[in-house]
């Protein structure tokens, strides 16, 4: 998958081998708010960051006080840039933000990750032998997250699994709060060993089961709702 700029927001795909009666998935498409900017983690990292940045110090009042406003500018590149390594570590395809929510302030109290997982197939298995819920099941597994909410369904007529838990905070890797974290992977049409992967996070209000996380999870699955593959 490689990852692209569009309104609304999306991303590409590598297309598998298909015929002109079935349109090869090429990419996907996600609705979200203007509110969301989208940060690809591949290629055109920086001159994104460097966009969102000056959009944010735009909104700053002309008449604020330099003593406070060159700190503030600080810390908001710090913290986004935090935000933005600690994605690509994962590498990971593509990361939405919230750079202009509500109120103004810049929040990047919730993201959606999107990334893509391939199943090594072994040698002599034939293409798609595994059944592609105990695939999704064995991806979410990796990671040895428990006591998770899983359930499964179908998105845009590709099978998803969605998973939700309760992430400890975890100084070491950014995350100074505990996060509500729900993830779909979704199988890619027509090739039955590449999976796309959503992860939304939120920390919240501060406390990750409160009325705002909950609000905010309703939100992300009306995403996901209206996921669709870009075709051809």
């Amino acid at each position: 998958m490689l990852p692209e700029q569009t309104n609304p927001t999306g991303g590409a795909v590598d297309a598998p081998t298909s015929d002109a009666a079935h349109p090869p998935v090429t990419g996907y498409r996600i609705l979200l708010p203007s509110e969301w900017a989208q940060v690809p983690l591949r290629h055109g990292t920086e001159e994104a960051v460097r966009s969102i940045l000056a959009d944010a110090y735009a909104r700053i009042p002309s008449d604020a006080p330099t003593d406070k406003v060159n700190p503030y500018k600080r810390e908001l590149e710090r913290r986004f840039r935090a935000s933005i390594a600690h994605a690509q570590k994962t590498k990971a395809l593509d990361l939405y933000l919230p750079v202009k929510p509500m109120g103004g302030d810049f929040n990047l109290g919730a993201s959606i990750l999107v990334s893509e997982s391939l199943v090594p197939r072994p040698s002599g298995r034939p293409q798609g032998a595994s059944e592609p819920a105990e695939v999704a099941v064995q991806l979410l597994a990796r990671d040895g997250v428990e006591d998770a909410d899983l359930s499964s369904g179908e998105i845009d007529d590709a099978l998803a699994v969605r998973r939700e838990h309760v992430s400890k905070a975890a100084a070491k890797n950014g995350a100074d709060l505990p996060s509500r974290r729900v993830e779909y992977i979704v199988s890619v049409p027509d090739d039955p060993d590449r999976w796309f992967v959503a992860a939304f996070s939120t920390v919240g209000g501060g406390d990750p089961r409160d009325e705002l996380a909950d609000a905010l999870v309703e939100w992300f699955d009306a995403v996901m709702a209206n996921f669709r593959w870009i075709r051809g």
